[in-house]
C-alpha cells in the first residue's frame, strides 16, 4: 500500500485567512490626520448648531412632542443599538394562577409582528448541506403543494402546525413518545422569536416516529397530482418526508442530554482532557443494541478468542441508568478513544451529532436514512465510511490504518467535530428551519387558515406551566434555550439547488472515495489473512 496513494487521498490544502492591516500607519502622515481632523471637528460643530437651532424652532413654532424630539435626537447621534432597533429581550410574562384548570394565555401584542431591521443587510453563506431542501422538497416542484397533499395523510402526523401573520397555532392529533412533540414545537417557537415576522404563513403536519410516514410505494398519485407532504425527523430515498432537526437540539430530558449547546460544551470539555495520542487506541461505541438489527449485528465486533476486531462495544440499560442517575450515560465521559462509531437504530439516531463532537475520527455505519445534515458531509474528510455487511473487517481495517496514519486520523476526528461545532450550531440549525420552512411555503397553493380546533402557542403556553414535569427537566431546559431577543443579523445566504450533473458529480465524488478505501483494505486483507479474504461480518 503507498504511502503517496494514500496520501493523495486524504492529502488537504490549508486553508489561510491574512488578516487586514490598514497601511496607513507611518508617522509621516500623523500631522496631516491631526489638521484633517481638526478641520472636520470645526465643520461638525457648526452643522449640530444649525440642526439644533433648525429642530428647536420647529419645537417652538409647531408645538412638537418634545418626547419625539429627543428620541429623534438620540438616534441621530447615537449609533444603532439592540434598543434603538426594537430588539430587546423578550420577558415571559408567566401568570401566577396558570394551573392544569387555569392555562396560561399568550400575551397580547408582547411580540414583534413585524421583521426587525438587521445591523447589517450582509449575511454569511448557510453550509453546503442546506442544498439538499432543494432535493428534499423536489416532489412538489411542478404540482406544489395542495391542500389535498396535507390532508390526505392527517391520521399519520401527531400535530398539524400552522404559522399566520408571525403566530403559531398547534392542532394536536396524538402525543408522541416522551417529549419529542413538546420540544420539536418548542424550537419552532424559538425560530418566530429569533426571526420575528420573516416565517412565512404556512401549514404543516408533522410525524415524531423514528421510522419515515410516507413510503413512496404507499403514496402513488397520478401524474400532475402532488404526494402527500409531512415533516419528519429523517428521510429516506423512498418515502416523501421533509427532514426536520429533531427534538433532542432542545433536549431530551427522558435520558438526561441537556440542549444542544450545553452538551456540545461539555463533550469539548471531557474531550480535551484525553490527548488524541494519549487515548485508547480502539473504536467504541455504546448504546442499546436492543432497538435494531444493525445494532445486534455491531455487537459481534467486540473481541472474541478468534480475532480482535479493533472494537470495543458496551450495552446502556436505560433503566438502571435512569434509577442510578444517569451515572454511566453521561456524552462527556465518552470521548476516551480514538474512534468512535455511529450506528443506526430503528432508523437515523441522534447519537451522531454527539459523536461527531467528540474530536475522535468517527467511524460511520453507512446509514439507510438521512437526517437533515448528513448529506452534506465527505468521507475522509469528516468520517471514515463502514460498510454494513462488512463492518467488523471496516472497522479494523480503518482502526489498523488510523494508528499507523496518526495525523489524517486525528484530522478527520477535528473535521467532524468542527463541522458540529460550527455547521450544527444552534444558529445554523434555526438557519435551516427557517429555509426549509420558507421554501415549503413557496410552494403552497392553497390560504393558510387557523382551523377552528387550532390553540395558539407560545412560549409562555408551554413554559410557564409543565403538568407532570415531575423533575422540572422540561422547564428547565426550555429556560435554557429561551431565545431572549430577535436576531440583529438576517438568516444565513441560502445556496441554489444543485444542477444536475453537479449533485451527480458530488455523490460519485463520494463513492470514489469509498472505492479507493476498499481497494486499500482489499490489499491489507490479503497480506494478513490471505486464506479467508472473501470472509465478512
Amino acid at each position: 500500500m503507498g504511502g503517496d496513494q494514500e496520501s493523495k487521498l486524504l492529502g488537504r490544502t490549508p486553508s489561510s485567512c491574512k488578516g487586514y492591516k490598514d497601511g496607513n500607519g507611518g508617522s509621516p502622515h500623523s500631522a496631516a490626520v491631526s489638521l484633517s481632523f481638526a478641520k472636520t471637528w470645526a465643520s461638525l460643530t457648526v452643522f449640530v448648531s444649525f440642526i439644533l437651532i433648525t429642530i428647536l424652532s420647529g419645537v417652538i413654532i409647531s408645538g412638537f412632542d418634545v418626547v419625539v424630539f429627543t428620541d429623534r435626537l438620540s438616534s441621530f447621534f447615537t449609533t444603532s443599538s439592540s434598543s434603538t432597533r426594537g430588539t430587546g429581550e423578550y420577558n415571559l410574562r408567566c401568570s401566577p394562577t396558570a394551573n392544569a384548570t387555569s392555562p396560561q394565555k399568550c400575551p397580547v401584542s408582547h411580540y414583534p409582528s413585524r421583521p426587525i431591521q438587521p445591523d447589517t443587510e450582509y449575511t454569511t453563506a448557510c453550509p453546503e448541506y442546506f442544498r439538499w431542501i432543494h432535493e428534499d422538497l423536489r416532489p412538489w416542484r411542478d404540482t406544489g403543494i395542495t391542500r389535498e397533499a396535507i390532508e390526505s395523510r392527517k391520521s399519520l402526523a401527531h400535530f398539524r402546525l400552522v404559522v399566520y401573520k408571525g403566530k403559531a397555532y398547534l392542532e394536536q392529533f396524538h402525543r408522541a413518545w416522551q417529549t419529542r412533540d413538546v420540544f420539536t414545537l418548542w424550537g419552532i417557537l424559538q425560530l418566530l422569536r429569533l426571526y420575528p415576522g420573516r416565517v412565512p404563513d404556512l401549514e404543516m403536519m408533522f410525524c415524531c416516529e423514528d421510522l419515515p410516514a410516507l413510503p413512496k410505494r404507499d403514496n402513488r398519485v397520478p401524474e400532475g397530482v402532488a404526494p402527500p407532504a409531512m415533516f419528519h425527523y429523517c428521510g429516506h430515498d423512498s418515502a416523501f418526508d421533509i427532514p426536520f432537526p429533531d427534538w433532542s437540539f432542545w433536549g431530551w430530558p427522558e435520558v438526561n442530554i441537556k440542549p444542544w449547546e450545553s452538551t456540545l460544551r461539555a463533550i469539548e470539555q471531557g474531550a480535551a482532557k484525553i490527548k488524541w495520542n494519549d487515548r485508547d487506541r480502539h473504536a467504541f461505541w455504546k448504546g442499546n443494541p436492543s432497538v435494531s438489527w444493525k445494532r445486534r449485528n455491531l455487537m459481534q465486533c467486540n473481541p472474541n478468542k478468534d480475532m480482535d476486531w479493533n472494537a470495543r462495544l458496551y450495552v446502556v440499560n436505560w433503566g438502571r441508568e435512569s434509577s442510578s442517575g444517569f451515572k454511566g450515560s453521561k456524552l462527556e465521559d465518552q470521548c476516551s478513544h480514538r474512534y468512535k462509531i455511529y450506528v443506526e437504530g430503528r432508523a437515523w439516531s441522534v447519537s451522531e451529532k454527539y459523536i461527531l463532537a467528540c474530536d475522535a475520527a468517527t467511524l460511520l455505519i453507512n446509514p439507510e436514512y438521512y437526517d437533515f445534515f448528513i448529506r452534506g458531509m465527505i468521507p475522509m474528510e469528516h468520517y471514515w465510511p463502514i460498510r454494513p455487511n462488512n463492518k467488523c473487517r471496516d472497522i479494523k481495517f480503518a482502526v489498523d490504518w488510523g494508528n499507523n496514519h496518526t495525523f489524517e486520523a486525528q484530522t478527520i476526528g477535528e473535521e467532524g467535530t468542527r463541522f458540529a461545532r460550527e455547521s450544527l450550531s444552534m444558529r445554523r440549525v434555526y438557519d435551516y428551519m427557517f429555509h426549509v420552512l420558507t421554501e415549503y411555503a413557496k410552494l403552497q397553493k392553497f390560504e393558510v387558515t387557523v382551523p377552528p380546533a387550532a390553540v395558539e402557542l407560545c412560549a409562555e403556553t408551554m413554559a410557564c406551566y409543565q403538568a407532570g414535569d415531575h423533575d422540572g427537566k422540561v422547564k428547565e431546559y426550555m429556560m435554557e434555550t429561551l431565545v431572549k431577543s430577535p436576531s440583529r443579523w438576517l438568516p444565513c445566504s441560502m445556496p441554489p439547488a444543485y444542477q444536475p450533473q453537479e449533485l451527480q458529480d458530488f455523490l460519485q465524488k463520494k463513492q470514489s472515495i469509498s472505492r479507493q478505501l476498499e481497494m486499500w483494505e482489499a490489499e491489507y486483507w490479503d497480506r494478513i489473512n490471505p486464506n479467508n479474504k472473501n470472509a465478512s461480518i
